[in-house]
């Protein structure tokens, strides 16, 4: 029987083979924060930092992980739990039995002429091969820059964006384009190829890579821009786009229970979200800025439990993520500052509680490597960080069910980019 640490070293090569970010032993702490996030979306399961570090091995830990922790890394991959990962890579480590037959001696006599047939045919057919062997049989890894560039090719949602690469100089017939940092959005483009294109349903600033032997060959950037503020019903294979009347509402920005419910098909908004994108140059960096809004969700108790709401700053590195929930429900609510993952089920997150029935005074800012965070004038969180999201490339305002936004501002320490009063909406 395997040891845990031998099943634990097979799960990391099948996600390290799937994520395609080459060798882990160069993984960035950036990295690891994007593997607890696809933890969060994938399994329901947050798993932080460090613990997916000592999985790793970046952190000495000579304990085995917990149960819980096991069934969510087999979740990830997709099995029901640790069990059922175990005994796939049982029955793939299982030999099938070798059967041998007795040899037949009146077929011992043609055995030598059998062999010097085979031989001469395999000499033959080399020497065949080589005479009218084509020009190019194979395609040997060289030292060639690898080219690959993206362009936007429209304003608006949905946008399509066309890569242009050459990849002629890598090995094998295909390569592998990943269109964000998500593995699962990832298409195989041959390598004899010039130009691919790529359908993108969400604003935002995105990396691509390409991929090659499980290593990022080349990165380029992918800005996709809305025009002004845009209202997304999120949905699956496709989101839906809410036009300006329907984010029209009488003094705020937001969406109606009555047009929420006939997007969705459902009178219950739990676990269905509205986001209110305006993703731009703003020209302001990540390390000093400040965010105001005047927001809330007007999704009722039955409608939506929790009532939750999750505030993004977007920049070219990552985000600043911020939630706002009902007060008992403080336990489920994750944030993100920028460097670090913060989560309710072991941090102490009830300032971020509030009454839902009201509408509520938000601000964020970063200065000199602090970010604080205010609720009605009163400073709630602050916390030292590592690295910013670099320029700020985005905002997002998402609801759990229905919400309304009144004023919107940002600026830094010079100047305002960006101040929307939505109360003047008649």
């Amino acid at each position: 029987m395997q040891t845990e640490a031998f099943y634990i070293s097979r799960w990391r090569e099948k996600v390290e083979t799937a994520l395609g970010w080459g060798e882990c032993s160069n993984w960035s702490d950036l990295d690891f924060e994007k593997l607890s996030a696809m933890f969060l979306e994938r399994t329901g399961t947050m798993l932080s930092i460090t613990t997916l570090k000592r999985i790793w091995g970046k952190v000495k830990y000579d304990s085995t992980p917990n149960a819980a922790t096991l069934n969510a890394l087999a979740r990830f991959s997709g099995f029901d739990d640790w069990r059922a990962f175990k005994q796939d890579v049982d029955v793939q480590l299982a030999e099938p039995a070798v059967i041998t037959s007795p040899p037949v001696a009146k077929k011992r006599k043609i055995l030598p002429v059998a062999f010097a047939l085979v031989a001469i045919f395999v000499v033959i057919t080399a020497i065949l091969a080589w005479i009218i062997k084509p020009e190019k049989t194979m395609r040997v890894a060289s030292n060639a820059p690898v080219k690959f560039e993206a362009r936007v090719v429209a304003e608006g949602l949905p946008n399509s964006v066309v890569f242009n690469y050459d990849a002629s100089s890598l090995p094998g017939d295909s390569v592998t384009l990943q269109q964000t940092w998500d593995p699962r959005r990832t298409e195989s483009i041959a390598t004899i190829g010039t130009e691919h294109t790529s359908l993108y349903y969400y604003p935002g600033y995105f990396t691509a890579k390409l991929i090659s032997g499980g290593k990022v060959m080349k990165e380029t950037p992918v800005y996709i821009k809305t025009n002004g503020w845009q209202g997304i019903v999120e949905k699956e294979p496709a989101p839906v786009y809410l036009s300006k009347a329907d984010i029209s509402l009488p003094g705020a920005m937001g969406v109606s229970a009555k047009t929420f419910a006939g997007k969705t098909g459902s009178a219950v908004f739990t676990g269905r979200h509205v986001s209110f994108y305006n993703v731009k140059e703003f020209g302001i960096d990540g390390g000093d800025f400040t965010l105001e809004a005047t927001l809330r969700n007007t999704s009722t108790p039955e409608e939506a439990a929790c009532r939750n709401v999750m505030i993004y700053v977007l920049g070219k590195r990552n985000a600043i993520i911020i939630p706002l929930t009902n007060p008992g429900c403080i336990s489920n609510q994750i944030m993100f500052t920028s460097s670090d993952w913060i989560r309710g089920k072991d941090h102490d997150l009830s300032a971020f509680g509030c009454d839902q029935n009201q509408f509520q005074h938000f601000s964020c800012s970063v200065k000199n490597m602090l970010l604080t965070v205010s609720l009605n004038g009163k400073q709630v969180f602050n916390t030292p960080i590592t690295q910013t999201i670099k320029e700020v490339a985005g905002l997002c305002f998402r609801f759990e069910g229905t919400g309304q936004i009144k004023h919107v501002k940002l600026s830094n320490s010079s100047k305002t980019v960006l101040d929307d009063d939505f109360t003047k909406i008649p």
